[in-house]
């Protein structure tokens, strides 16, 4: 056990959040909750900077004073966090006066030093991202980050001496490689320091903006936002106020920020704490950005995605699992919600929530409901046993590399190996069999206690659906409370109830995409044009019953996928059906990928004329329905024995 200081930025107050903003937050809360299960003291901060020119700007814009517009603002963010189950230890905002009185102690000591100095400066201003640049910095004129137009600004300032610290900087990158993660980043950082690194203007004049934090040593200036912004990191935990918790937190494990703030993290923050005096964090991981139809969101766009609006239309935690899942930290990612829909689908409806659904009700059904008493260490339930370690052995040593993604594939790795298992002992067919009662109750003690361990694992990500799981199990207390050494596995007691309930992940299969409006409304009128031929076509896709009677449609278990060579939408399928095994061809790798579907129950019309389909023989066709631009295969529920007729 250790400690685990994370941080997110603190986010300006001069707009709404947005799904960048919950990316960030909720990523750093999954990655404390990890931590917690894992034994650690978690110190978690989050906030808001309400200093500076656009934040002076947007309030004047709306009427009102600075100070009013942040106390209105920042309830946004508190209500969003409150309401995305986000579990940071502090919030901080930069008109506290814990944090102000900080700043100006640091401000005053750097000062003292003779690494602040006052100088005549002429260069370019960004208003937006209220920083200045050289004439060798803009791009065709304009900001080289943001693309903004700049002003040119003749004024007095007073410069932080940061280009004395260049060298020491670089050496510091070079001999510490987890500093700047991920590589790319580090590399990028690198590369911006093999050019001169300049001082750093630290102050504006009240005659240009009054909205920050006064100077100590001259009245007449206020600090520059990011100075000001960044020293949070250390007041919220401290620093020079509480020494004995400061030190019990500092250095910070993982500053989680977005890549568009890279260089005030890895250029401006290091080198300030090198004049104060601090030690280093231990790491700046830099994100990618959401991108959607491949832009980065941007409210000029017309792009960007409300959290609140995904979350309330599908539920927090499906959202949290999406944020969690479908980004690698460090990589870009593109959103959709056609691609939400379809992992919703797949890897919680599908793998877990059937699995959960299937084990409890076989406990339910076939044991009265009853945890069994047998032996953990049964040769039956050998490869749920094995699985289950090299599941904590894997997530354990992943956390440190803050990848969520491929935790979770791990998690999903288990979880598929659990449904596999369901496929190869059959309860339903040993529950028919009184000499195998054993067996059955070995089989059904594996599941629940494997699900006792995803439960745990899923906890992170998804705290609510991860408890409506623990309650379903019979399982007493809250899941929040177990820790990795409670997952040895045999942890489940003999006894318990299982409580069936409603499926704690029940399918999407009606939704409609925003995006999918004119389409949708353009089908709607042609319909309404044309009722006799509609009509008409309809009354000719008529079938009678004996000609449904023809199609012979059977349950099919699915032993190996593969995709085929040449053809990016088609997968080879080797499946059984009873007694008898065969190939079939479909056309689903967009939606599913080959170690998704080994182990699946599916449905297939198996009395179709074999066909050749790119060469490969194809004995049978698959069933699924589209969901949207996605697609969702159809499968019995609970599972049923391979080759089970569908009537």
């Amino acid at each position: 056990m250790g400690s685990f200081y994370i941080s997110t930025p603190i986010y300006y107050v001069n707009d709404e959040p947005h799904l960048g903003h919950a990316y960030t937050t909720v990523m750093a809360d999954v990655l404390s909750r990890f931590h917690r299960i894992m034994g650690d003291d978690v110190f978690f901060l989050t906030g808001t900077d309400e200093h500076g020119q656009k934040v002076e700007q947007a309030a004047r814009g709306r009427g009102l004073e600075p100070q009013a517009h942040a106390d209105e603002m920042v309830v946004r963010f508190r209500e969003l966090w409150e309401r995305l189950n986000i579990s940071n230890d502090d919030f901080i905002r930069t008109t506290e006066p814990r944090h102000k009185q900080v700043v100006q102690q640091i401000l005053q000591k750097i000062y003292d030093a003779g690494d602040i100095y006052e100088d005549e400066y002429e260069g370019w201003y960004s208003v937006h991202d209220e920083r200045f640049w050289t004439e060798k910095d803009l791009v065709d004129g304009k900001d080289p980050q943001s693309g903004r137009e700049v002003v040119k600004i003749v004024e007095r300032n007073y410069f932080f001496r940061m280009g004395k610290y260049q060298e020491w900087l670089i050496d510091h990158i070079k001999t510490h490689p987890d500093f700047i993660r991920p590589g790319t980043r580090r590399n990028e950082i690198l590369g911006f320091l093999r050019q001169p690194l300049g001082d750093l203007c630290i102050s504006r004049p009240k005659s240009r903006l009054t909205w920050g934090i006064e100077l100590p040593f001259d009245s007449d200036y206020v600090t520059y936002v990011w100075f000001d912004a960044l020293i949070n990191y250390i007041s919220a935990p401290g620093y020079l106020t509480d020494t004995d918790r400061f030190n019990s937190w500092w250095p910070a494990s993982c500053h989680l920020i977005g890549k568009d703030i890279l260089t005030t993290h890895c250029v401006y923050w290091p080198t300030m704490l090198k004049a104060m005096g601090v030690t280093m964090p231990e790491s700046v991981m830099g994100h990618g950005w959401w991108m959607v139809d491949e832009q980065k969101m941007s409210k000029s766009l017309g792009n960007v995605i409300k959290p609140l609006a995904l979350a309330e239309k599908y539920g927090v935690d499906p959202f949290r699992y999406f944020l969690a899942r479908d980004m690698v930290l460090g990589q870009d990612s593109s959103f959709s919600e056609t691609g939400f829909v379809t992992r919703y689908n797949s890897e919680l409806a599908n793998d877990l929530g059937n699995l959960l659904n299937r084990t409890v009700v076989m406990a339910d059904r076939y044991l009265d409901g009853r945890v069994p008493d047998v032996d953990a260490n049964a040769s039956t339930i050998d490869v749920l046993r094995t699985s289950a370690a090299e599941t904590r052995e894997a997530v354990q040593a992943l956390l440190p590399r803050l990848d969520t993604s491929r935790i979770l594939e791990i998690v999903w790795r288990l979880i598929r190996e659990a449904n596999r298992f369901v496929e190869t002992q059959a309860p339903w067919a040993l529950a028919k069999d009184e000499t195998k009662r054993r067996e059955l109750e070995q089989t059904i003690y594996g599941l629940l206690e494997t699900m006792r361990h995803v439960a745990v694992w899923v906890y992170p990500v998804m705290p609510e659906r991860a408890q409506a799981m623990w309650v379903q199990l019979g399982l007493a207390g809250n899941v929040s409370g177990s820790l990795i050494s409670d997952l040895a596995w045999g942890g489940l007691s003999a006894g318990g109830h299982v409580r069936p309930g409603d499926p704690v992940f029940p399918r999407i299969d009606d939704y409609r995409l925003d995006d999918q409006s004119t389409e949708s409304q353009s089908k709607e009128q042609k319909v309404a044009e044309e009722p006799a031929k509609e009509q008409k076509e309809e009354a000719d896709n008529l079938i009678t019953f004996d000609d449904f009677k023809k199609l012979d449609l059977r349950v099919a278990t699915i032993l190996e996928a593969e995709k085929v060579e040449g053809a990016d939408r088609l997968l080879r399928l080797q499946i059984t059906i009873g007694d008898e095994q065969r190939q079939i061809v479909a056309g689903v790798a967009e939606f599913y990928s080959p170690e998704d579907l080994v182990g699946r129950q599916i449905v297939v019309v198996a009395n179709l004329q074999p066909a050749t389909i790119r060469g490969v023989k194809s004995q049978g066709m698959l069933l699924a329905a589209a969901a949207g631009e996605g697609l969702a295969l159809l499968r019995p529920d609970p599972s049923v024995p391979p080759g089970s007729s569908v009537s």
